[in-house]
């Protein structure tokens, strides 16, 4: 989900809306991306932390 216009910080962990807000139905969505991809989240995390290059994950 790409919205250039409302950047929202989401909490990879639990989904949890850390900045910004984000409509019901939209939240929903995102929150079931991360559930179906937190192993790729979290692999792309500590690739990010130690300074190497994320895989890219299937957006929405």
């Amino acid at each position: 989900m790409r919205d250039t216009r409302n950047l929202k910080l989401l909490w990879v962990s639990n989904g949890e809306i850390l900045a910004g807000n984000l409509p019901r139905k939209q939240l929903r969505l995102v929150q079931a991306w991360i559930e179906l991809h937190r192993d790729e989240l979290m692999a792309d995390w500590e690739l990010s932390v130690n300074g190497e290059e994320p895989y890219k994950i299937t957006p929405l």
